[in-house]
């Protein structure tokens, strides 16, 4: 019994880590790594369910009561896996997007695709306004990464507002919370935040060090609030409007297509926090129309792989789910 416990942690970990990973990407969601593995509800209601009778079960009944009562472990491994994930493989990943970034961008459409079926299956009751659900959610996410990204202030109200819109973005399928932080201007004021953090320790410089608290600190208050909020919205969707909810996501993959399609022509460039060059504005074009090596064979089996890993976790999650 142990060991079946401590194997579900394990998986659970490993799928934090593809959230993670998934995050990091500006066009991916970790929330629909969250969904097609099997523990998206779990996430969402865990999230809403938690308040402050945690510390006065606390007091009554224990800590160990209280962290069982509030599935503190399922957060705890989750997220875990989620930093050890952000920490470890945004590098590569980075290196993988700015070396190789056909395939990458080939994979998560393929992986995308899967999800959209995936999700799909799950709407139990087709009628005309599940339909009308999908469109408008599909134009409404296609626009969103067609809209050209702001220069925003490093104002603490600002940091604070996009902590708060980017995290419910990371918990909706088919949007990412790094592609609407881009797209508020607050990408690269949040990684230059987290370069001066990291280099402030090591320097000894503990005027940057308090900057770089406070600002992070606003951030994740922001995502801390707006996640608790959004979360009880998304349990009472999913509990009294499931079709219609799973209709709306499915319409946000769809529209996000468009953000992950690997043949882009660029429009115009932008200066990085590390004084490079990078694209600003993209446009997608066809395979014929790129100009370079569009990799045609390399992007097809890339696809292929990132479609045919949903299937191979949703037949894992489904067979642990017979077990149990």
């Amino acid at each position: 019994m142990k060991e079946k416990h401590t194997l579900q942690h394990f998986f659970l970990f490993l799928k934090g880590i593809a959230m993670g990973a998934a995050d990091v990407v500006p066009g991916v969601s970790g929330g629909t790594i969250a969904f097609i593995s099997g523990i998206y509800e779990e996430l969402v209601s865990t999230i809403h369910n938690l308040n402050f009778r945690f510390f006065s079960i606390w007091k009554e009944k224990g800590f160990l009561t209280a962290w069982k009562l509030y599935n503190l472990s399922f957060l705890v491994t989750l997220f875990g896996g989620v930093l050890t994930s952000i920490l470890t493989l945004a590098k590569l990943i980075g290196w993988l997007l700015e070396n190789q970034p056909i395939l990458v961008w080939s994979f998560f459409f393929g992986l995308i695709v899967a999800s959209i079926v995936y999700i799909g299956k799950q709407i139990k009751l087709w009628n005309i306004k599940i339909i009308l659900a999908i469109l408008l959610a599909t134009f409404g996410s296609f626009y969103i990464t067609l809209a050209e990204p702001m220069t925003s202030p490093e104002s603490n109200w600002y940091i604070f507002f996009s902590g708060f819109i980017a995290i419910i973005a990371m918990i909706l399928p088919g949007i990412s919370g790094s592609f609407i932080l881009l797209l508020m201007g607050s990408y690269e004021v949040i990684l230059k935040t987290l370069n001066n953090f990291r280099e402030s320790l090591f320097e000894a410089n503990w005027e940057l060090l308090g900057e770089s608290i406070l600002k992070l600190t606003i951030f994740l208050i922001g995502a801390v609030i707006g996640l608790k909020l959004f979360s009880g919205v998304l349990t009472w969707l999913f509990k009294n409007f499931r079709n219609l909810t799973l209709a709306i996501l499915t319409g946000f993959m769809i529209g996000a297509l468009n953000k992950v399609w690997p043949w882009k022509d660029v429009l115009s460039w932008r200066l990085n926090s590390s004084g490079e060059n990078v694209p600003f504005l993209e446009e997608s074009v066809l395979p014929s129309d790129f100009i370079g090596n569009p990799q045609l064979i390399g992007a097809i089996i890339s696809m292929l792989i990132g479609f045919l890993s949903i299937f191979i976790l949703e037949r894992i999650a489904s067979k642990k789910a017979e077990k149990i």
